[in-house]
């Protein structure tokens, strides 16, 4: 532990990581929600601040999370930051991936900053993330096609087999 759910926007995992939390019996922390609470919408963040910053705030919630005994879902780019990788590999990181198929219908509604160009946009930035989200993950669970209940319960059964 923790049990850290890595992966594109709009792959599941804070509902895939809700779910397992709430089956193993441990808290449950988004580090995006953290973010939201202590420092308002991440939108506005982006706006008045800059990516920059916010990533500077991201590694902080990312290094909080992971310090306590709990599932962690990480924003998607949280993946860019070289601290929070080192930190990740004392972590059992779960991997989320999603085709762009199945992701077009998630990703509506504008609240993410990086998406103006919508599933361009997700495409360019999964193909970017990809190979961090790879080289980190421990394991790998495909949420295109399956619903989230099922790939969280598959989740849970990955760690306590290996537990």
């Amino acid at each position: 532990m923790p049990l850290v759910l890595i992966g594109p926007m709009a792959s599941g995992k804070s509902k895939v990581g809700r779910r397992v939390a709430r089956t193993l019996e441990l808290p449950f922390i988004d580090t995006d929600t953290r973010i939201v609470a202590d420092h308002g919408p991440i939108r506005e963040i982006f706006e008045k601040n800059g990516e920059e910053h916010f990533r500077a705030l991201e590694r902080q919630a990312v290094a909080d999370a992971i310090a306590e005994d709990a599932v962690v879902s990480l924003g998607g780019g949280a993946v860019l930051d070289p601290a929070t990788r080192a930190a990740l590999a004392r972590c059992t990181v779960i991997y989320l991936s999603v085709s762009a198929n199945a992701v077009k219908a998630r990703i509506g509604g504008g609240k993410r900053p990086l998406l103006k160009d919508g599933l361009a946009d997700w495409k360019r930035i999964y193909a970017e993330r990809r190979p961090l989200y790879e080289a980190l993950a421990n394991v790998r669970f495909d949420t295109s096609h399956r619903p989230l209940d099922v790939i969280a319960r598959d989740v849970v059964k990955w760690v306590r087999k290996r537990s």
